[in-house]
């Protein structure tokens, strides 16, 4: 069993009992944030690129913490001038780590990386007897049917803002290319360009899929089974 609590954007926190997992830590400046740097506790912080919206309060978080950063070589960089001497783990496209609560492997994102020399990434999960993925901000892309064959998404955490990333029409056929149980939305609402009506991507993506869509308000939880 893992509980998922979303703070809004693209952050969420993953909780499995014993340890927790926070991603994308944008709260500080965060108009939709469920609360405040200061108060997240966290073991370990995943960070899909180095854009401000995403990056966000993660080496501050660590810190206070003494939780480990998992992210590119560059992301992480950016971390370490910020606060030096955290705990990281540097992974790259494609690589699988090992962490006390399961396992982590690192996906392709079609995406800018806000840093020089970087690549936007998502992360697969395993996490609690479940596959999470994480798309972070992404285009649709082709190889989401390679994901979707390779593990079995219980469930995917999936941009559907336009503009920046995917649409609700693409994110819903990633829905299917990812052949995903579940579907979480985020990365939506945040500000005017990136406002979507979520009950019409529901509808969208249940009706060309077999995900259900679960619509999490900012500050909710809910339990991943």
């Amino acid at each position: 069993m893992v509980n998922f609590t979303y703070y809004g954007h693209s952050c969420f926190l993953l909780d499995d009992g014993q340890y927790k997992v926070l991603v994308d830590p944008f709260l500080t400046g965060n108009p939709k944030a469920a609360v405040k740097a200061e108060d997240v506790d966290c073991d370990f912080i995943l960070i899909s690129h180095a854009h401000s919206d995403h990056l966000g309060d993660a080496p501050e978080i660590a810190g206070r913490n003494g939780a480990e950063l998992v992210s590119t070589p560059e992301v992480l960089g950016i971390c370490e001038e910020r606060v030096p001497g955290l705990r990281q783990h540097p992974m790259n496209l494609g690589g699988s780590l090992h962490l006390p609560f399961g396992k982590v492997r690192m996906t392709m994102a079609k995406h800018s990386s806000g840093v020089a020399g970087g690549i936007a990434c998502g992360y697969v999960l395993y996490m609690g007897g479940l596959q999470i993925y994480f798309a972070g901000d992404t285009a649709l892309f082709g190889d989401m049917q390679l994901i979707g064959r390779k593990d079995e998404i219980d469930y995917a955490i999936l941009p559907i803002g336009d503009n920046y990333t995917m649409g609700l029409e693409d994110a819903a056929l990633a829905a299917q290319w990812l052949n995903a149980r579940h579907v979480i939305p985020v990365h939506y609402n945040t500000w005017p360009i990136i406002n979507q009506d979520v009950r019409h991507y529901k509808e969208l993506t249940e009706a060309m899929s077999r995900a259900e869509v679960h619509i999490v308000e900012p500050a909710a939880t809910i339990e991943l089974d």
